[in-house]
């Protein structure tokens, strides 16, 4: 969850670390460091360092005018371990400032490395996990940097994205990863490291991803890969699929209000070239499923974590819907320590914006060791998760970079109907309801336009729900996981509490909270439950509850109303769910909040 770049060739380095860390600042902004081979000689020469808690515009102010070099390695932190401040930034150095380690993870015997290094003399500058890299990488007395790397991993358990410089090898970056990402960029004459591409295509969109157990070592003019037992190991090089400019705001004052406001083409891309209105069904390439395989499927379950899990949900009820086999989501974090069933005929399917959220990952990995058959539906081609499993969807929702998911949720959603149709076609479902999801879909990027042009109005009632102490957002069936996932993004982005309960579960006990002060987001599609979903209106109204509704027309009972076109039954959710995030995003604006960044959350969850 933390931010890696990394460079060596012929520029000067501290500007081109700067603007990679500032690349990459979504997905850890607490502190920040930079470590360079100096080129200058006496006691100028050697590794140097800067460091700053905070932003990195802090530690941007704190480089010294004489920091010259062109070799180094810089970091951006989301604290796992210790406190953010200048002690615990990275990058941590050993006793003699002779070794510097930058590392996106946590190592799980820490406290155990680090009593036995102090009992033999070792003094720590940090409270961090990372430190030990540094001092038995330091204290090694392997004669090569690769010998050092790979004898202190031997000893070390948890997860890791890791670059490492030595002073007395000048000429090289060591990295090594193991569940947490790590991508070199080639360019002409020089390497870069990162732990994102987004540090890297203003500079080269050639790259090789490591996969876990993998190790490199650059230098300016090649680089070369193993493994940590020391096997050569010989990846292709990708070209990467977005340019830079796809990683700028495009002149929008935040990525999360771009990223919605891109929803109608990222959805539009999904649906691209995918359609067959000849067979009413739709092309899944990469799904490596047949025919007879699909109809052998028993059963669907599908891991994520937060609003994939979300979108999960959402792709659970189109699959039974639509290709009428059993579906349920659940979340990634839970099923890996639950010891659950892996039954032959259930097909899997792992979902995840990054492709490389480590709890995710770590289910796909223990259910490929029980021989389950998992998919993936993951935005990031070439990600760990879209490598491990054995077909599955890309998203191409394209670079999605404030931490809070909006195009990539809603392009999930979109992908999982796509595969709800193309398994109802291969099962029961008949050509003219094929033919009607497919009319559906074709209107959705239109839809969205529609429900962006509404936005003024979103923007004057999100000034007045910006006042609530809590909001309550309540749907059923189809409306639960949108409400699910528009609490998430509000309390994400603004900080307001909120909690999503099942409509029909109020009266169990949520209406309990319900007064003047804590108003009710209900989401109310135009479905065979609509006068049950008016029902609940009744019962927070009876209760002098506020509301404000979703749906497909004016409501009477509610405080406000938020009119979505209508489409499909099975496809509303995808619709209903946009304005929310507007909600969400003028919520956190009226209250000041930096949107883009909030506080404790970073973008890619690469830790447990």
């Amino acid at each position: 969850m933390c931010g890696i770049v990394g460079y060596i060739g012929k520029r000067d380095v501290a500007p081109l670390l700067l603007e990679g860390l500032q690349r990459l600042e979504y997905r850890g902004y607490d502190s920040a460091g930079i470590a360079i081979h100096s080129t200058g000689t006496g006691k100028s020469a050697g590794l140097k360092t800067a460091k700053a808690k905070g932003r990195v515009r802090e530690l941007e102010s704190r480089i010294p005018k004489r920091f010259a070099g062109t070799t180094g390695i810089a970091h951006t932190r989301w604290a796992t371990h210790g406190a953010p401040s200048d002690e615990n930034a990275h990058p941590h150095l050993d006793t003699e400032n002779k070794v510097a380690v930058v590392h996106n993870g946590i190592i799980d015997n820490a406290s155990e490395l680090r009593a036995k290094l102090t009992a033999d003399g070792v003094t720590f500058a940090s409270e961090t996990d990372t430190e030990v890299l540094s001092h038995l990488i330091g204290g090694s007395q392997a004669e090569t940097l690769e010998e050092k790397v790979r004898h202190t991993l031997a000893v070390v358990e948890g997860t890791y994205g890791i670059a490492v410089l030595h002073e007395d090898f000048p000429d090289r970056i060591v990295v090594a990863r193991n569940g947490s990402p790590v991508v070199l960029g080639i360019g002409e004459h020089e390497m870069f490291v990162a732990s994102d591409v987004a540090a890297l295509v203003s500079h080269t969109r050639q790259v090789v991803t490591l996969d876990d157990g993998e190790m490199a070592t650059i230098k300016a003019d090649d680089y070369r890969t193993y493994t940590t037992e020391g096997s050569r190991t010989a990846p292709s090089p990708t070209t990467v699929e977005w340019e830079a400019e796809s990683y700028d705001m495009g002149g929008h004052d935040t990525y999360m209000h771009k990223e919605i406001a891109e929803q109608a083409d990222a959805v539009d891309r999904v649906l691209r070239g995918r359609i067959d209105d000849r067979f009413a069904t739709v092309h899944l390439g990469g799904l490596n499923l047949d025919a007879r395989e699909a109809r052998g499927v028993r059963r669907v379950k599908i891991l994520g974590c937060g609003s994939a899990y979300h979108a999960g949900m959402i792709g659970a009820q189109l699959i039974e819907e639509l290709a009428r086999i059993p579906a349920d989501a659940e979340p990634a974090s839970e099923f890996r320590y639950r010891n659950a069933v892996v039954d032959p005929d259930t097909l899997y399917i792992a979902v995840s914006q990054s492709g490389e959220t480590y709890d995710t990952l770590a289910a796909v990995q223990e259910l490929k060791r029980k021989g389950a058959r998992v998919l993936g539906v993951v935005n990031v081609v070439g990600s760990a998760i879209a490598r491990e499993t054995d077909g599955g969807v890309y998203v191409h929702a394209g670079p999605e970079v404030c931490v809070v998911s909006t195009k990539c949720f809603t392009n999930t959603a979109v992908a999982f109907a796509l595969l709800a149709l193309h398994l109802g076609r291969i099962r029961d479902l008949s050509v003219a309801d094929g033919k009607r999801i497919i009319a559906g879909l074709r209107k959705l990027p239109e839809q969205i336009a529609e429900i962006m042009r509404s936005e003024p109005e979103i923007e004057q009632l999100a000034a007045d729900y910006a006042q609530a102490k809590s909001m309550m957002f309540v749907g059923r069936v189809r409306g639960y996981p949108v409400a699910l996932e528009a609490s998430l993004k509000l309390k994400e982005v603004s900080y307001i509490h909120a909690e999503a309960y099942p409509a029909s579960e109020l009266k169990h006990g949520p209406l309990a909270l319900i007064e003047p002060a804590v108003p009710t987001v209900a989401i109310l599609p135009d479905d065979d439950l609509l006068d049950k979903n008016r029902a609940t209106l009744e019962e927070v109204k009876a209760r002098s509850g506020k509301i404000l509704a979703v749906a497909h027309g004016e409501q009477e009972k509610a405080d406000h109303t938020i009119v979505v076109p209508r489409n499909e039954v099975e496809l509303d959710p995808i619709l209903m769910g946009v304005p929310l995030q507007l909600l969400a995003y003028h919520t956190a604006l009226a209250l000041g909040r930096d949107i883009d960044k909030p506080r404790n959350l970073a973008k890619s969850v690469t830790v447990e």
